[in-house]
């Protein structure tokens, strides 16, 4: 222990600002996944491999497909600029964010009132594959993923203020949906249907949203009514790099859509295997390279803003390394113990030892992207702290190509693991890529003397 506590303090402040950051980051994810597991096995307890799990499955997926896609761009360019505005007027701020809430309470609103209004076209689209009681229940689960888009806006927007001021909390509130679907679930007497799924789902995400509310108004002083306008000097260059970001975004948002609809078309409770298995891989994804992740953009982009590039580039260079090896031991052990994990969460009540196989040879392709995605994830937080996001778009364009043709090729062959596969095989491209424009520097970048 002294041993261990002498090389912690022997590191550099800012490894030590990303080893802190990311050990809180990953106790929040373990109580959050423990809770969105027993939420998992709640569902599999009650529901098993069924259309009820594929119509939730789908909807999720599907509706929150762009507020997700919105908020995973708007966070990548708007913590450096938080973090960079800590140099500014409180009042500058406050008025920045009046501003960014009033236009994400109006996009929100509309993308609610477009969920809603073009879910049949989706079905019709989209979810052609889906049996007829399947899209019925989707299309009763719009009337908590519709609102949800809202919410979801909001909770990123605050997500993003907590995460500027290197506060984590938020990464535990991402279990509130999960707690309340948990208890929805358990408390439900009727027969199976969507019902305590879809409340569970609203309410769970209304508690979300206004609890992380409070919370970054607490962290860094509030914002006022919301307002609509773009009076802040910090508007230009982020609608810019928001504007190239989503370029990308929206190219990666397609890989959740493309699966649901492969899955959809390869026969009945695709979408359920899919799903189970797609969570299971969520809670190792984001025990590992989530936490470390999300702990180190803030510091990437403090560093920069103290002008030492240099310096940023080699401690995300370094943390990738670590965290591509720890995700090789992920895949091995993941591998030999796939089995085990799925029965341990998943087989009771209408989820059979059948189905335990058939997810647990799923899962096991989808670990292959174990090594890739954890190392690359600090590398896309170093690109995005330099503001390289053409370099960030490009490489997501490749690789939602890649994932399309991949799904195409191996689904037919390999059914619900081709699927799997292809994502493996999207994230070593992703690795590959990243680690590539990584090595050498931004022109930005002064060589020492």
């Amino acid at each position: 222990m002294k041993y261990l506590k002498s090389r912690y303090a022997g590191l550099h402040s800012d490894h030590r600002r990303i080893f802190s950051g990311a050990f809180r980051v990953a106790v929040f994810l373990l109580l959050g996944k423990a809770a969105g597991a027993l939420k998992e096995m709640a569902v599999a307890y009650r529901y098993g491999v069924s259309e009820v799990v594929d119509a939730y499955q789908f909807t999720m997926t599907m509706a929150n497909w762009l507020p997700v896609t919105l908020v995973g761009a708007l966070s990548v360019v708007l913590i450096p600029v938080l973090v960079r505005s800590r140099d500014d007027d409180a009042a500058v701020r406050r008025r920045f964010l009046a501003e960014l809430h009033g236009w994400c309470l109006l996009l929100g609103v509309g993308l609610a009132v477009l969920i809603y209004m073009a879910w049949p076209w989706v079905l019709e689209w989209v979810g052609a594959g889906l049996d007829a009681g399947t899209r019925r229940m989707s299309a009763q689960l719009t009337l908590a993923f519709a609102p949800a888009a809202l919410l979801t806006l909001m909770t990123g927007l605050s997500a993003a203020r907590l995460r500027a001021r290197e506060r984590y909390i938020n990464t535990l509130l991402d279990s509130v949906p999960a707690v309340v679907i948990l208890i929805w679930v358990l408390l439900a007497a009727t027969a199976p249907d969507v019902g305590p799924l879809l409340w569970g789902t609203l309410i769970g995400y209304a508690i979300q949203s206004v609890w992380l509310l409070r919370l970054a108004n607490r962290a860094d002083g509030g914002w006022g009514r919301p307002r609509l306008g773009f009076n802040a000097h910090y508007w230009p260059d982020l609608v810019k790099a928001a504007g190239v970001m989503l370029i990308g975004q929206i190219a990666m948002s397609f890989v959740g859509p493309i699966d649901q609809y492969t899955a959809a078309n390869l026969g009945a409770n695709a979408n359920a295997t899919l799903g189970y298995a797609s969570r299971l891989l969520s809670l190792l994804l984001g025990l590992g390279a989530a936490s470390v992740g999300r702990a180190a953009l803030p510091v990437l982009a403090d560093v920069q803003r103290r002008g030492d590039a240099l310096r940023a580039r080699q401690l995300a260079l370094k943390w990738s390394v670590l965290m591509a090896l720890a995700g090789a031991g992920v895949t091995l052990a993941g591998w030999l113990l796939a089995p085990w994990m799925v029965s341990l969460l998943f087989e009771r009540g209408a989820f059979s030892a059948q189905d335990t196989i058939r997810v647990a040879e799923v899962m096991r392709w989808g670990l292959l992207q174990m090594p890739f995605y954890f190392g690359v994830l600090v590398l896309v937080q170093l690109l995005a702290s330099q503001n390289r996001y053409r370099i960030m778009a490009a490489i997501a364009i490749a690789n939602f190509l890649l994932k399309a043709a991949m799904n195409y090729v191996l689904a037919p062959v390999m059914g619900v693991s081709g699927i799997m596969l292809a994502t493996s095989l999207m994230y070593a491209l992703s690795y590959l890529c990243y680690t590539a424009v990584a090595l050498r520097r931004p022109p930005s970048m002064a060589v020492p003397a």
